[in-house]
């Protein structure tokens, strides 16, 4: 069951942002939208997870962007195979934070799904972060630890990190997150001039969280199941990765809201 940390609230900005005459796509039995929904994954040398991630990915979706941290093996082949109208961007930077800026970049649709190449996360969640979106959030936050949710790839180590972190992070912004480092959400487009990304590495994921809530925009945490990874070696490094999420709420705790400003574009759409 969802758990809201702000109330969600009929939202002006996203019935404006629907035409009078728009055409509305089924999502499920009792659930029909009209805001195009992109879908980003940064990918690296992801070839033989892909197959896996796009299986699971539903039907009535706009776009997927695959943002492509210039892999050594066929992982723009495949997506462009299995999905033909794919948009690839190249990134020219490094880090998944960059290539999430690159992504979202590119997307079209209304509704930005951000999801992992790895197969650890099940695309047929997305409708709930959907439904979140359109029944008035701003911002759908997954959580392995909300009720329903749950992880088989995390070591006892990342847990007790991930705990800790988000503790402090409630504690210093007055949010009630279940789970911090978790990189499957979804939210309005029109979240990105609020929250002016600028960092390249895993820590994205973290500061994304703050500056949402720092912004003022209404965040449900959705349950999410994170599997583990299919094929390949994460390259997630939790002492290291931990330190700079560290870094970025003691950064943040010290700033207030910045002004607002572009995301960075640091990719070639092809």
């Amino acid at each position: 069951m969802s758990s809201f940390l702000r109330p969600a609230e009929t939202n002006p900005k996203a019935v404006a942002r629907i035409p009078a005459q728009a055409e509305y796509r089924p999502v499920s039995s009792h659930l029909a939208i009209a805001p195009p929904v992109s879908v980003v994954i940064p990918a690296m040398n992801e070839a033989e997870n892909l197959p896996y991630v796009f299986k699971t990915l539903p039907d009535w979706i706009h776009e997927v962007v695959l943002v492509d941290g210039n892999s050594t093996d066929d992982t723009v082949q495949v997506a462009r195979e299995l999905r033909p109208d794919v948009t690839v961007v190249k990134q020219r930077g490094k880090g998944k934070g960059d290539a999430l800026i690159s992504g979202f970049a590119a997307c079209t649709g209304e509704i930005i799904v951000m999801i992992d190449a790895d197969g650890s996360a099940d695309g047929g969640e997305i409708v709930s972060y959907v439904s979140a979106l359109v029944g008035g959030a701003d911002f759908a936050k997954g959580s392995r630890f909300a009720n329903g949710g749950g992880t088989d790839d995390m070591t006892p180590i990342r847990k007790l990190g991930n705990r800790v972190l988000t503790t402090l992070v409630n504690a210093k912004f007055g949010a009630r997150y279940t789970d911090l480092c978790y990189g499957y959400n979804a939210f309005w487009r029109h979240c990105l001039d609020e929250i002016a990304l600028d960092c390249a590495g895993f820590e994205v994921e973290t500061l994304m969280n703050i500056r949402v809530v720092k912004a003022g925009l209404r965040v449900q945490e959705i349950p999410s199941h994170e599997y583990n990874r299919i094929h390949g070696v994460s390259n997630l490094r939790a002492v290291r990765d931990g330190i700079r999420v560290l870094k970025v709420i003691l950064r943040e705790r010290g700033t207030r809201k910045r002004a607002v400003r572009p995301a960075m574009i640091t990719g070639e759409v092809s």
